[in-house]
């Protein structure tokens, strides 16, 4: 431990004089002790920015050196838990919390079940100790942490235990039921595994048209009001990851009260049981010291890797990054460097990268599958999409889920873009989806994006001349445009039917339209005219999709025996 003089302040920044330190060494500033984190070096000057309000801080006051840098504590108890963004428990520290208040991570009085795995003779990194019922979603394994390995010397007997017991002695280094690890710092793995599987979201715009694959990144641009949070929460309440990571970076808090309130009363349907029992909540809202939501992004990515050791899939959400960009300008202000692009730092690139370069789909150290799948959305001023954080963002993510305004205006939601979107990932979801014995998937996929182009290239055309003076094919064209956004496209989050679309009831909708279309093109090529058509109730056809349950394709099949009658009639 050292000790050091507060020299300067300004605002969430300080300088220290007198400061023996290394770079992002985690000190304390004050006498209220506020966590800090060394930014620069010059001589024996230091640069700390400081992750809560530095009312009152004054020259003089004392440093002190923790020696290690900022960490994040692992372990059980993370599950159902909200935190700060240093992963400071703050559900159960009250109403307010008072300036410097030190608050724990995981809660050293509870005690857990352990359960060891019987093992004996060499281990190492990644290797399954034993396993605690954090969950009953998620199996919590208890593994030789990295940079450990030897002889099995001694393994805890079932019992119970504290996150501060040793559960074994590895080559002479105790192995707690928590470590502790560097939030900057990727946790290591042995193989970075081809993406392939998607990721089963239940949004069928993006399941059918932009897919995710597990372990990859999806960017959510979209301006004020477009739905990005209601998007993502729904990702998070319905996909088919084993844990959920939400990271509220600098949003507003009654979006993270409306996550807190709805999350305990959805059942998972897995388990049965409070789908907040495979979440984690890290909560770093608009009104929460800025530069903590610098950490809070490092902090989460931290938290996903280390259940993802454990073999789980993980979907880490921030929403949104943008905020964050905005905590890296201002100290970039602060402590004077040269502004890039509207004032962000130049390092804004290599930020960015660094944190989506942590997603992928590995093989553990342990030997298991698993992977990190981040969903990152972007809050661009004005819903400019050229601004950096935009535009370095789609560089670096495989799939970008853009919301339209035009849309979200129109009550379309999903607001999310056929024009402006795109998944790099769709090839190796194909061909997943070719294993799994669909093997027209991609043609599918590929006829209704170039149909929905057509049909928005041929509405521009018939908002200046009429849809009567367009040639018959082309109404067609407008038709199947139609009941592709209406009866594919289009999903309620507030109906138990349409909140969440299985798989295959996706392909069922999606073949539906299509097969209402050839049909009506058949009757086109017989000489039926399309303004006949066109009078038809296809109704039914956009409203399967809420009509029928979530797993329901046999009853969207039968829509289309309904419905051929009345087409059958015109021939």
């Amino acid at each position: 431990m050292s000790s050091a003089r507060v020299a300067r302040v300004n605002g969430p920044v300080v300088e220290v004089a007198d400061a023996n330190v290394s770079m992002l060494e985690l000190v304390e500033v004050g006498n209220a002790r506020l966590p800090g984190e060394v930014i620069a070096l010059e001589g024996s000057s230091a640069t700390v920015q400081v992750y809560e309000y530095t009312g009152g801080l004054v020259p003089g006051e004392p440093v002190t050196m923790s020696g290690a840098p900022l960490s994040a504590e692992l372990g059980p108890g993370l599950l159902g838990g909200v935190f700060d963004g240093m992963l400071r428990r703050l559900d159960g520290a009250g109403d307010w919390i008072e300036h410097g208040a030190r608050l724990e991570t995981l809660r050293r009085d509870r005690r857990w079940s352990f359960a060891p795995a019987g093992i004996s003779g060499e281990v190492g990194p990644g290797t399954l100790l034993g396993t605690v019922p954090e969950s009953v979603a998620v199996e919590h394994r208890v593994l030789v942490p990295p940079g450990v390995s030897g002889p099995l010397e001694w393994l805890a007997p079932a019992g119970e235990l504290t996150i501060s017991d040793t559960v074994a002695r590895v080559g002479g280094d105790e192995v707690r039921l928590a470590h502790r690890w560097p939030v900057r710092r990727p946790r290591p793995v042995a193989a970075q595994l081809h993406l392939g599987a998607p990721l089963i979201t239940g949004q069928r715009v993006l399941d059918l048209f932009f897919p995710i694959a597990l372990g990859s990144t999806a960017a959510v641009p979209g301006g004020f009001g477009t739905g990005k949070t209601v998007l993502l929460q729904q990702i998070a309440k319905h996909c088919d990851a084993d844990v959920i990571v939400y990271v509220g970076c600098g949003e507003r808090g009654n979006e993270m009260a409306d996550v807190l309130e709805e999350l305990p009363r959805l059942d998972d349907p897995r388990t049965g049981r409070p789908l907040m029992e495979r979440t984690v909540l890290i909560a770093n809202t608009s009104n929460m010291p800025v530069l903590a939501r610098e950490a809070s992004i490092h902090t989460g990515i931290t938290v996903s890797e280390f259940f993802r050791d454990m073999g789980h899939r993980v979907v880490l959400i921030a929403d949104s990054t943008s905020r964050w960009a905005e905590a890296l300008r201002e100290v970039a202000s602060r402590t004077g460097q040269l502004p890039a692009e509207e004032g962000y730092p130049a390092g804004l690139a290599s930020a960015l990268a660094a944190f989506y370069e942590r997603a992928g789909a590995v093989r553990t150290l342990g030997g298991a599958e698993a992977s990190v799948t981040i969903l990152g959305a972007v809050s661009p001023p004005g819903g400019d999409l050229t601004e950096p954080v935009s535009a370095h963002t789609r560089r670096f993510t495989r799939c970008t889920w853009s919301l339209d305004r035009e849309l979200a205006y129109a009550r379309h939601y999903p607001a999310v873009s056929w024009r402006d979107s795109s998944s790099r990932d769709a090839e190796g979801v194909g061909g997943w989806h070719f294993l799994q014995r669909d093997a027209h998937w991609s043609e599918r996929r590929e006829r209704a994006l170039t149909l929905l182009a057509e049909a928005d290239r041929l509405d521009s055309i018939a908002q200046l001349v009429g849809v009567t003076s367009l040639p018959d094919a082309e109404r067609l064209v407008l038709l199947a445009g139609r009941l592709l956004r209406e009866g594919v496209l289009q999903q309620s989050a507030l109906s138990a039917n349409d909140a969440y679309c299985e798989p295959a009831k996706q392909s069922a909708l999606l073949d539906l339209v299509l097969h209402v279309y050839d049909r009506c093109r058949e009757l086109v090529e017989r000489g039926v005219a399309a303004s006949v058509i066109e009078e038809i109730d296809l109704s039914p056809v956009t409203r399967a999709r809420d009509a029928t349950p979530p797993g329901a394709v046999e009853e969207v099949a039968a829509v289309f025996a309904r419905v051929a009658p009345s087409l059958g009639a015109l021939e």
